[in-house]
């Protein structure tokens, strides 16, 4: 029995665009022209009222039209066609082939958190912000967010279960506050 891949969000079809059928789309990828190749299939997350539900889209054309990302779909040859998968989500089977250095946010999630050989928490969720990712780590005292910089996260081992932080002094701890007032003189 084969095994089940796991689904990627990879994009939402937000609006219809143009007479032809294309529709604009909202990337969850940060590799679109590789994910929307012609051919390449995608799982429709749909109401389950909706005619398109349980079927799979095949991408005919993408292309980058005014700075907005746009997919041709297969069957979908008009403006009423493209406007029945409005806000739909499109899913893919997970890649078998990924960089040496990307990892999927749920390969990083439960991984221990090391900072000089010590467990120092747990990958409890990943953030994807504009300008970065942070890792958000569950530690004894609370939640600390860690920027997933090189510089900070200089190690990620999804088969050993860990990643290795180098973080600036005060990302897991207190700091001695500079003006404690204990080395003044007593009168």
């Amino acid at each position: 029995m084969a095994a089940e891949k796991n689904q990627l969000r990879v994009g939402r079809l937000l609006k219809a665009h143009g007479l032809k059928g294309a529709l604009k789309l909202e990337l969850y990828t940060d590799n679109p022209e590789r994910r929307f190749v012609p051919g390449a299939e995608f799982t429709l997350q749909v109401p389950e009222a909706s005619s398109w539900h349980g079927k799979t889209v095949t991408i005919r054309e993408y292309r980058v039209m005014n700075g907005n990302s746009v997919v041709f779909l297969d069957g979908v040859d008009d403006r009423d066609a493209a406007e029945s998968l409005v806000r739909a989500i499109l899913w893919m089977d997970e890649d078998d082939e990924v960089e040496d250095d990307a990892w999927y946010a749920h390969q990083l999630v439960g991984l221990d958190v090391l900072r000089d050989d010590v467990v120092v928490g747990r990958v409890a969720r990943v953030e994807h912000l504009p300008a970065q990712d942070l890792l958000i780590v569950k530690t004894e005292s609370g939640e600390v967010m860690v920027p997933f910089v090189e510089a900070i996260v200089p190690t990620v081992d999804v088969a050993a279960g860990r990643v290795t932080v180098t973080p600036p002094a005060g990302l897991f701890e207190e700091l001695p506050a500079a003006d404690s007032g204990d080395d003044a003189p007593s009168e």
